[in-house]
């Protein structure tokens, strides 16, 4: 199947929190989306590789994306190598995605930054023909795709461009409680340890975010990703007004 765009994550939640909007946006107009997650999210303090994998299919459901896959690094410990570029190429091939969204090139993860240089230079080295990888022992075509854009997350990082999710905060939020272990849920009642991000307020920051980034284009709530790349538009007609 071939997408129009492929959202990487370190862990499941990842994509929730930094783009699910703009992928609900994108699904919305007919655009097919995936997730590839790199890794389980087993190291998280709360719930279980299982439980995370559960979860994070039953957010794809609500974000409505055509297929979501888990890469199985080893969570904090994967490393930027020939083996795990080449897990990343091979992904990238079978999808031929024209877009990648993946995880800020600086973040409070550590991992988080190392995956977004392993996936960027995988998406570059995707394109290259003597570069061979094989799904399900067939030989893959080479293919890059046009852009890779990186999603902000939990550290601000100045965006390159941000999208306008008003119509899709709610299902954001709501693809984010997927993970009722992770996150503050009211009615669901856990024996586990509070952390940085299963607090109410953590989830307030989310929407607080949104907002600012919103407000920067004159809408409710929006995402910002960076891009490394110049980025060109065809008419002014692109460029949505901003009221502020």
């Amino acid at each position: 199947m071939k997408l129009d765009i492929l959202a990487f994550g370190v862990h499941p939640d990842d994509v929730e929190l930094g783009c699910s909007g703009t992928i609900m946006a994108a699904a919305a107009e007919g655009k097919k989306v995936g997730v590839v997650d790199l890794t389980k999210g087993e190291l998280g303090t709360r719930g279980t590789a299982e439980t995370r994998l559960q979860e994070s299919a039953k957010a794809a459901e609500i974000m409505g994306v055509l297929v979501r896959e888990n890469l199985e690094m080893a969570d904090g410990f994967f490393v930027h190598d020939e083996a795990h570029l080449r897990k990343v190429i091979t992904v990238i091939r079978k999808y031929q995605p024209e877009i990648i969204l993946c995880n800020a090139p600086e973040d409070r993860h550590p991992d988080h930054g190392r995956s977004a240089k392993l996936v960027a230079d995988a998406a570059f080295l995707a394109g290259l023909r003597k570069i061979e990888t094989t799904d399900n022992e067939i030989l893959q075509e080479k293919w890059r795709p046009t852009y890779v854009f990186h999603y902000i997350q939990d550290r601000f990082i100045q965006p390159s461009f941000v999208i306008d999710i008003s119509a899709y905060m709610s299902q954001k939020i709501e693809a984010v409680l997927a993970y009722a272990t992770q996150f503050y849920k009211p009615d669901v009642n856990l024996n586990e340890p509070q952390t940085y991000i299963s607090s109410p307020q953590f989830l307030e920051t989310v929407k607080a975010r949104a907002m600012m980034l919103g407000k920067r284009i004159g809408v409710e709530y929006a995402e910002g990703f960076i891009s490394e790349k110049v980025l060109g538009i065809r008419s002014f007609d692109a460029i949505v007004k901003n009221v502020t």
